[in-house]
């Protein structure tokens, strides 16, 4: 026991110890920092790299990419459609969507005749196809893996997103067990050894990450409230009509169609096509002036056979749950605002993956210090396995689980 010396006594004076509710709390914040830390840093880990899997895919996919400088005007859906069906070894396009930024290609959804799914890589103002790109890239892999585990999604949605419970916890015990929390916003990182060096971490990257960590929270439960059946009521749609005949829905009345949908939802800013199957509708989502919604909530609905419109939908309209539901995706991932909100959503992702490592390392070297072994950065997660217990078991596991139907996932397996 840590002992100090009486100011006017000279008497040693025993420091006192924690309250037993502040232990309390600390073992509380502890087991649920640890018990499932491998999991649970994981799915941060794969989240913050899907908030940037579209650029992983533009580094990944050379036929992706476009010289911004010979971009210009709008994009050219028809002629990519047309390009699109005509290309070797296409039976079906199916839906287009707009440049992620800039410097990229639009990419079609395309199938073959043994009907396997791929995408075509096209240049946003030619129309001209780039090249091919495969239906399971990093966009597909990271967010699949972060959502549900590649598992079903009725069940991997609420094994993942039960986590939030455990952020829950850790977020709301981190104000008791870090005392006067609001001053360590510029705190320096201590170097007098690695048990000090990973706390001083911690807490840093704790106090900065504080909203971000409750957003995720948030959305998380949010997730896990829709998987039991709270998602909200859907959204508007056209009622299909009769199938039309193979050839019906040609060029020409794609371009009037499209042309028809966008007279009709003026200042509509278009990020995907969903071009006409067999009951001839074509249907155009973007973005308009409701904010945190998804590009489905902004809708135009066409008959491609006669370019009559069908339907219109306006974010601004959805009732209370739905708008709730629209902006779970938005915060969670922070592509709302371009790469003003994806760069720091990623560096915070970052930051909130150090604090689950962080917090296993403080723990571990704790248990080194009780035993007496030296105190070095290089032993900071060799304590952590003996800490989890039977919970490493499980969060191996379910790591496993992920990677086994990834490998189903790539090779078309169903």
């Amino acid at each position: 026991m840590e002992m100090a010396r009486g100011i006017d006594s000279g008497k040693p004076v025993r420091a006192k110890p924690a309250p037993k509710g502040a232990r309390m709390w600390w073992k509380v914040h502890q087991w649920v920092g640890l018990k499932l830390s491998l999991f649970m840093t994981f799915i941060l880990f794969t989240g913050t790299l899907a908030v940037l899997s579209a650029e992983i895919d533009w580094l990944l996919q050379p036929s992706l990419r476009v010289a911004p400088a010979s971009v210009e005007g709008p994009i050219a859906w028809a002629e990519i459609a047309d390009n699109a069906r005509g290309y070797p070894g296409v039976a079906r396009a199916t839906y287009i969507s707009a440049p992620t930024a800039s410097a990229f290609a639009v990419k079609v959804a395309v199938e073959d005749e043994a009907g396997d799914l791929f995408f075509l890589h096209a240049h946003p103002t030619t129309g001209d196809i780039q090249g091919a790109g495969p239906w399971v890239g990093a966009h597909r892999v990271l967010r699949n893996m972060h959502r549900h585990l590649n598992l079903p999604t009725s069940l991997g949605v609420p094994i993942v997103s039960s986590l939030a419970f455990l952020l829950l916890i850790s977020l709301v015990t981190s104000f008791v067990v870090y005392k006067k929390w609001w001053r360590g916003f510029a705190k320096p990182l201590r170097n007098r050894d690695a048990r000090t060096w990973w706390g001083d971490f911690h807490r840093l990257a704790g106090v900065w990450s504080l909203w971000f960590v409750a957003l995720i929270t948030l959305t998380s439960l949010w997730y896990f409230v829709e998987s039991l059946g709270g998602n909200a009521p859907p959204h508007p749609r056209v009622e299909r009509g009769a199938p039309v005949e193979k050839g019906q829905s040609d060029e020409g009345s794609l371009a009037a169609a499209i042309e028809a949908a966008l007279e009709a939802y003026p200042g509509l800013e278009v990020k995907n096509v969903q071009l006409p199957g067999e009951e001839g509708v074509l249907q155009l989502n973007g973005e308009y002036k409701a904010v945190l919604v998804r590009p489905r909530s902004n809708a135009v609905y066409v008959d491609a056979r006669t370019g009559e419109v069908l339907l219109t939908t306006d974010g601004r309209e959805l009732n209370l749950h739905q708008r709730v539901g629209e902006m779970a995706d938005p915060l969670h991932f922070g592509y709302f605002g371009g790469y003003w909100t994806k760069v720091p959503w990623f560096l915070f992702g970052l930051a909130t993956t150090g604090l689950s490592l962080s917090g296993a390392a403080i723990y571990s070297l704790r248990i080194a210090r009780e035993r007496g072994d030296r105190v070095r950065l290089g032993r900071s997660f060799s304590g952590m396995w003996q800490g989890m217990g039977r919970w490493r078991w499980l969060s191996n596991s379910l790591i496993a689980i992920g990677f086994v139907f990834l490998a189903f996932l790539i090779l078309g397996i169903p």
